[in-house]
């Protein structure tokens, strides 16, 4: 039976196709978020809210245009801190995830002391950290990484460890050695898992940069917040707040964007 090969038309027509969807993904969530500050901006004036309580959407992007250079500075040397934090928990988080894949008795002794440090208060361990490593960039790296490091950790030794046995057994009958399964099968298979750590880490992990600003930081988003806090500039302390958000938005769009790339035959990446 002869295979039809689509012709032009077809072809324009499902890039045409897809392009409009592309276009509708983009769309849509701007429409939202657009009738939402619209809803707030009309419900602020109507109901004559006062500045200092809620300000309208229009005075938060005064606020952010009369100084934005304060705002990118700040939202830069956040954005430095949570990725830094990011970066080491990952590395931290695969090598130990690769020893517990491999070891159930690794898992038996690593894994207590990793739910030991994620359940420990960040407000507890921030001031231990200013006073061993100062006011820099590292005690704010180090709570980012901290409050990253387990989602990480756990979906890595469960993706590791979530390989084909059909496939596993191919390997071993082709005499591959330990090493060649573990980068042509283990570690393929884990990267869905490790992508779907990352939606959870990275949004984490810009939590924890600001909550070390809160508590130990000199500069960055949350000592604006604070100082916006504490000069009841409610109107800048809601602008970054819209900067924490969009910077939010951006970092999940990319990863997102780079597990499509990346993750192109597996079906998880279809509604990326």
């Amino acid at each position: 039976m002869a295979t039809e090969i689509p012709g032009p038309q077809t072809q324009r027509n499902v890039l045409g196709g897809q392009t409009f969807g592309n276009i509708l993904m983009i769309a849509v969530p701007l429409f939202a978020a657009a009738l939402l500050l619209g809803v707030w901006e009309v419900w602020v004036r109507l109901a004559d809210v006062k500045e200092y309580l809620v300000p309208a959407p229009s005075a938060v992007f005064v606020a952010l245009s009369d100084e934005p250079g304060r705002y990118a500075n700040a939202a830069r040397l956040s954005l430095t801190a949570a990725l830094g934090g990011l970066a080491a928990a990952s590395l931290f988080a695969f090598i130990l995830a690769v020893a517990m894949a491999h070891s159930r008795m690794l898992e038996r002794a690593l894994y207590p002391p990793a739910l030991a440090l994620k359940v420990t208060p960040i407000v507890a361990v921030a001031p231990l950290f200013t006073i061993w490593f100062g006011f820099g960039l590292a005690p704010k790296v180090l709570i980012a990484a901290m409050i990253t490091f387990f989602p990480m950790l756990v979906n890595t030794v469960v993706g590791l460890r979530s390989v084909d046995p059909s496939a596993h057994d191919f390997l071993r009958s082709l005499d591959a050695s330990r090493w060649q399964v573990f980068w042509r099968l283990r570690v393929p298979s884990s990267l869905p898992y490790v992508f779907a750590g990352l939606r959870i880490a990275v949004p984490l992990s810009l939590i924890g940069a600001v909550v070390a600003e809160f508590l130990s930081g000199s500069a960055g988003m949350g000592q604006l917040i604070l100082v916006s806090n504490g000069d009841f500039d409610t109107p800048a302390l809601f602008g970054a707040v819209f900067v924490l958000a969009a910077l939010g938005i951006l970092l999940t769009v990319s990863v997102a964007l780079v597990e499509r790339k990346v993750l192109f035959w597996h079906d998880s990446s279809a509604g990326v």
